[in-house]
Parts: structure tokens; sequence; C-alpha cells
């Protein structure tokens, strides 16, 4: 007897593993299948709190998966797409989207539906070998092990026969079903449950499985899936905890609102139940040894599905209508990072990449292109901060100065490796060609971004040597430098225009064209300085750091085009 209880364990948690497996590769082809669709969505049809909440209701029962919809999200409200308000609206209609997952589970649970798996997996596997259909076959393969996986939970279910076993009937019947601190008791060990295994269809599916054999009564069924709501949300906090203060944010908005659920549900938590019940036509009261107490069991397949659409679609109903409050309340308890005096603008940590949060590579590339982006800015702030140096002539502020730029450089060197980190992450995933073109070319984009910071140290190393020797620049060479510079400027400007828009919708041709400009005004000062050295205007000394100050930005200038090149490319 007890081989064979190890045997119904060790099939069970088999199965429980092929529905997970199952469940993840079909939201990870689909979501390679309508990825940029999903975001162009995301985008646009958030126009109030009313089409953010159809938006992630229909999202998320597309690629069924309620984290991935709130990871988009959140990279959304990173990158200055989205509100936060907005996030808060798609996150309630993701709660209510990935219902859809425990109707498709009671479908799998209340008819043998491995038959109809063969044919998937036939089919799977010949589309897995032809490129184009390759995320088709996965979807497939997929779907083929999440309906395996729960057609052998029935079947495991069934033979075990929980509802006829004198011990778990015994177990579950010492709790008092009508009493509050039973339901408390389930509650916080669907919760539980559902942090430990990382899936709350998981712990759905196993408590449909006690549910339907008769073993586990229907009020103690519900507490633990109001348990798994909270649990789920527990988890993408605990994950959020090293993420950026909006992803935070939106995790927090997200407990809320599963909280908030579960506390006015805990008020009419027995009327609540039986009307959902009397919906599905199953029988609260119905005895045990009632004829017809199976067919009668099996029902619960149904009514807990339906509860817990019935309990978003009303917690959603009530909390819409005050999403500002929401928004108020988190960004309330989770305030900015405060940064000391004169930091400000110090880019110590990455912005856009959220490393705490689960990544699908859509997410990430575009999540690596924003901070990318992100990441030429501060270095454009950088060379800023090289301008004002040339007109500084007090050596205590050019000090401070020249301090900054050293540390900036040092932050932009730590940035190139942590996004270059991240991309070298997300190509061990499987990739489309097309994505691996977008890593590689964000590859070269920030090893070439970093030559400009080295470019813009370089300049400042110069300067510091100039007013450590107490040289001085003549008129004309301060005019000729700030124009230069001014140029240049002119050219880094552009990068981030390229950078920050869409590839289509910019061009090579402007930065070409500011290269050309560059390369002739350099030509142009090397050939006056040499004049000027030699007509003794100035020592050899003065000349040789003017020289380097126009060679740097002429070298500053052809990293930028390299940078413009590797992201139009």
């Amino acid at each position: 007897m007890d081989t064979n209880y190890v045997m119904f364990a060790l099939k069970l948690l088999g199965a429980l593993a092929l529905l997970v497996f199952g469940m993840k590769q079909m939201s990870e082809s689909l979501q390679k299948m309508a990825g940029p669709q999903l975001r162009s969505i995301l985008r646009k049809m958030t126009t109030n709190r009313f089409t953010a909440l159809l938006t992630g209701t229909s999202v998320t029962a597309a690629v069924q998966s309620s984290t991935a919809t709130t990871v988009m999200t959140v990279s959304f409200v990173n990158a200055g797409l989205l509100t936060l308000a907005q996030a808060i609206g798609i996150i309630m209609g993701a709660n209510i989207g990935t219902t859809l997952t425990a109707w498709i589970m009671s479908a799998g649970l209340s008819f043998n539906i491995t038959d109809f798996v063969w044919p998937a997996f036939l089919i799977g596997l010949i589309l897995t070998y032809r490129k184009k259909q390759e995320n088709i076959g996965t979807f497939l393969f997929g779907m083929a092990f999440l309906l395996f996986g729960l057609g052998t939970l029935r079947q495991t279910g069934a033979d075990m026969n929980l509802g006829e076993q004198p011990a778990v009937l015994n177990f579950f019947q010492s709790f008092d079903p009508t009493s509050f601190t039973t339901t408390l008791l389930f509650l916080i060990i669907g919760g539980i449950l559902t942090m430990c295994v990382q899936s709350s269809a998981a712990v759905m599916a196993i408590t449909m499985i006690l549910c339907s054999s008769g073993a586990l009564p229907i009020y103690q069924g519900i507490a633990l899936v109001m348990g798994e709501n909270i649990g789920t949300t527990v988890t993408s906090n605990l994950a959020a905890l090293t993420a950026s203060t909006q992803a935070r944010r939106a995790a927090l908005a997200h407990m809320f609102f599963n909280v908030f659920g579960v506390c006015w549900m805990l008020i009419v938590f027995q009327p609540f139940i039986n009307m959902i019940c009397g919906f599905v036509g199953y029988d609260v009261n119905m005895d045990p040894s009632t004829a017809g107490f199976k067919d009668n069991a099996l029902k619960l397949n149904y009514v807990l599905p339906a509860f817990h659409t019935g309990f978003n679609l009303v917690n959603t109903a009530i909390l819409i209508w005050f999403i500002p409050q929401i928004e108020k309340l988190v960004t309330k308890v989770i305030k900015d990072k405060k940064k000391e005096e004169g930091e400000e603008d110090m880019p110590e940590k990455l912005v856009y990449i959220d490393r705490g949060l689960v990544h699908t590579p859509e997410i990430a590339v575009l999540q690596a292109q924003k901070e990318v982006s992100h990441y030429a800015e501060r270095i454009i702030r950088m060379y800023g901060m090289v301008e004002a140096l040339v007109d500084e002539k007090d050596k205590e502020k050019f000090a401070k100065g020249y301090e900054r730029i050293a540390k900036y450089e040092n932050i932009a060197d730590n940035m190139e490796i942590e996004i270059a980190n991240f991309l070298e992450q997300v190509s061990d995933l499987h990739l489309s060609d097309d994505t691996k073109s977008k890593i590689r070319s964000m590859m070269r984009q920030i090893s070439e971004i970093e030559s400009i910071g080295d470019a813009c140290y370089n300049m400042s190393r110069t300067l510091h040597r100039k007013i450590d020797t107490d040289k001085e620049f003549n008129e004309w060479q301060m005019k000729s430098l700030k124009e230069m510079m001014e140029i240049t400027n002119k050219s880094l400007l552009q990068m981030a225009r390229v950078l920050g828009g869409r590839r289509e919708e910019t061009s090579l041709r402007e930065s070409i064209n500011i290269e050309i400009e560059i390369n002739a005004k350099r030509d142009e000062l090397k050939a006056q300085n040499v004049d000027a050295i030699n007509e003794h205007q100035y020592d050899y000394t003065v000349g040789t750091l003017f020289a380097d100050l126009i060679n740097e930005c002429e070298k500053l200038a052809d990293y930028v085009i390299n940078v413009v090149e590797a992201r139009l490319k």
C-alpha cells in the first residue's frame, strides 16, 4: 500500500510539472509570435481606465500569463509610455484575463482529454523543424503537455479515491467549514503553497482534484483559491524588491487589489459561494452517501473557476473607480529614492532593466534599447561637463568638475558592463534572427558609447594639463574650440534622437553631414594651428593642447557615427 501511495504522489508531482511546463511553453511561444503587436496594443489602448482594463484582460487571456502582462506594463511605465494609473488598470484586467486558465483546467479535469493530445504532439514536432512555424509548433507542444498533465491529474485523482479514504475525509472533516478560523487557515495555506511552488495554476489544479473527489469541502477549497490570489502577489512583490521604484509600486498595487478583494470576500464568504454554487448547479448540502453525489462533486470543477471569475469581476467593478486613490497610496508607501545633494544626475544604476523581474525576450530587448538610449543621454551630459571646464579658470572649481567627470567615466564603464551582461543573458534564450540582430546591434552601440565617454574623459585630462601648467588659450583658440565643440554636441544630440526614435523614422544622412562638417573643421583648425605656432602667436605646448582637444572632438564624432550606424543597420 505504501508503494502505491508513493507512485500516486510521483504521478501527481509529475503531472503538475507537465502542467506548469506546458503553461510556460504556451505563454512564451505566444509572446514571441505576438510580442510587437502586444506592445503596440498596450501603448495605444490605454486612453482611459476602461480601455486599460480591457487591454489587460485581452492580452493576459492571449498570452496566458498575468506575470508577462504585468512585466510588459511595468517596462512601459519605466519607459514613460504609460502612467502608473494606466498600469494599474491593465493589472486589474490581467487578474480577469488569468481566470481563463482556471476554465481551461476545469475543462481538462471534467473529461478524458488525453486522447486529443497525441495529434498536437505530432503536429507540434513537425512544425518545430520548420523555422517559420517554429513558435506555432512550440505552442502546440506546450498545449499538449498542459492537457496531458491535466488528464494525468484527473486519472490519478480518480485512482486514489480520495473521497473514499477515511484518513483524508477525517482530516478535512475535523475543520468546521462554517468557522472563520478554518477559512483563514486554508487561505494562509493556499498562499504559502503558491509561494512555494511558484505557480497558482498548479495549486488551483490540486484544489480542483481534492474538491472534485469529494475529499475537500467547497468552502475550504475556495479559501485555498483566495490564498492563491494573495500568494502570487507576494511572489511578485518579492521579485520586485530589487527592481525600480515604479515596478515596486505596480507590484504593490497588484497586492492591494487582491488583499482588498479577500477582505470584502471574507465578510460575504458563504452567501457569495452559495450564489456561485447555485449558478453552476452544485448542491452544497448533498450528503456523500446520496445517489448522484459523484456527479454533483464533478460540478466543483466549474464552481472554482466560476468563483475565481466572479471574485475578480466584482473586485474590479469596485476598485476601478478608485485608481487615482490607489496610485496615490502606492506612491506614498513607496517613495522615490532620495539622492545626495549634488548627485541628482549621477547614473549609478540602470533605469529600465529590472533584473528582479522575469523577462521574456521581447520585453528584454525593449528594456535594453531604452537603457542604451538612457546610457547615451548620460554620456551627453558628461560631454556638457567637459564644455563647462573649458571656461573654468578657478582651480578649486575646476578640480571639482574634473573629479565629477572622472566619476562619470567609471560609472559609464560599469553601465556598459551591466547592459552587456544583461544582453548576454537574453542571448542565451531561444531567439528569432531579428532579435539576435538587435542584440548584436546594441552590443556594438554600448561599446561605442563607452568610447565616447573615454573621449570626454581624455578631453578633461587635456584641460587639466592646461590648467596645471598655467597655460591659456588666446581668443582665436577659445572661439575655434567652442565652435568645434558646438558642432560635436550637435552630432551627439542627433545620435540621441536616433537612439530614442524608431529606426524607420530616422536616417543616417543627418549624422553623416555633421561628420563631414566636423572633419572639415578639424582640417581647417589643424592647419591654422600649425601656422600660428610657426608665427610664434603662442608656444608649442599651447598649440599641442589645442590640437589634442580638436583631434579628440573628431574621434568622438567618429564614435557617434558608429553608434548611429549600429542602430540603423
